[in-house]
């Protein structure tokens, strides 16, 4: 691919595309002028002297009637200065893309911090039990089982029990209230 290649074109076929074109555009009809030619033996002649021997060598041959003009040269690859500026430009782009994706996922990183800690506070706010306060008279409850528990063929033992839980949780009322 490092390889260039030329492409030549005549000024004679320049103007007969343009003439085409012109026909095409106009789409009227135009009288062609007839030009003489010679006959066909005296062309071939003079090509096969051409060929056979002669020193001079026809530069470009083209039909009777038309002028000989020299050739026009087109590279077909680009000059090498402006590829090189467009791979430049296309660098510093992909550069300033890169950068751009740097910054936004450094945006995203900080977001999902953030989003984080945000859905944490949520959640321990929703699912928070709240303050339990400790049972009022549970060390007189408790008596009161064990009571129950060490009497059970004869309860009314456990009178002064009873009555002292009730006590307790008649005065836990009066405070709360």
């Amino acid at each position: 691919m490092g390889e260039s290649f030329t492409i030549q074109i005549s000024s004679n076929l320049v103007k007969q595309l343009a003439d085409d074109g012109e026909k095409s555009k106009k789409k009227t009809k135009r009288s062609k002028t007839k030009i003489p030619r010679e006959p066909q033996q005296s062309q071939t002649k003079a090509h096969q002297k051409q060929i056979s021997g002669d020193s001079e060598i026809p530069k470009q041959t083209a039909p009777v009637g038309w002028p000989v003009q020299p050739p026009i040269f087109m590279p077909l690859s680009p000059p090498p200065h402006s590829s090189s500026a467009e791979l430049d430009a296309i660098h510093s782009a992909v550069q300033e893309s890169e950068k751009v994706l740097e910054k936004l996922q450094k945006q995203e990183e900080v977001m999902v911090q953030e989003v984080t800690q945000r859905a944490k506070d949520l959640h321990d706010k929703e699912f928070k039990l709240p303050i339990q306060k400790p049972l009022p008279c549970l060390m007189e409850k408790n008596a009161c089982f064990e009571c129950y528990k060490e009497n059970d063929k004869n309860p009314l033992k456990c009178a002064d029990a009873v009555k002292n839980y009730k006590d307790c949780i008649h005065r836990d009322r009066q405070t709360a209230s």
